[in-house]
């Protein structure tokens, strides 16, 4: 497996918990950032403040419901950006509302994925995600 970066921005410390359980128990990153709001994470995306040498992620897991600004805001920001628009973007949620899951693939979402309420299967989720995008599906080259 290649050195794997993943940006996780996500407000709920228990879903926090339960992601980053699921991807260490399975060694699925290398690399994992958790970041608490959307400001942060395009601090983060666009290396500024305190994030100024922060890496490229290979994927974001991003929440919708989050402080400062939500996650269609993230995301519509980052798809709107020619230099960050291939970075894949997972939206996640725990609504399955038919307006939230076409809001995310019109603002550029490569995949929404409503969170699981029972804890085996949100766990088993969170592998399969790590799983396809670490391991299967190709992913850009980073510039060098």
């Amino acid at each position: 497996m290649k050195n794997f970066k993943l940006l996780l921005v996500e407000d709920n410390e228990g879903d926090i918990m339960l992601i980053s359980e699921a991807l260490h128990d399975h060694d699925l990153v290398d690399d994992l950032t958790i970041l608490r709001n959307g400001q942060e994470a395009l601090e983060f995306v666009y290396q500024k403040g305190a994030y100024q040498q922060a890496s490229r992620p290979d994927l974001i897991l991003l929440d919708i419901n989050l402080p400062k600004l939500n996650g269609h805001q993230v995301l519509k920001t980052i798809k709107e950006d020619k230099d960050l628009k291939a970075i894949p973007v997972i939206l996640l949620s725990t609504s399955s509302a038919e307006r939230d899951i076409s809001q995310a693939y019109q603002n550029g979402a490569n995949c929404f994925i409503t969170k699981p309420m029972e804890m085996d299967l949100f766990k088993s989720a969170f592998e399969s995600v790590a799983e396809l995008w670490s391991n299967v599906v190709k992913l850009p080259q980073k510039e060098i």
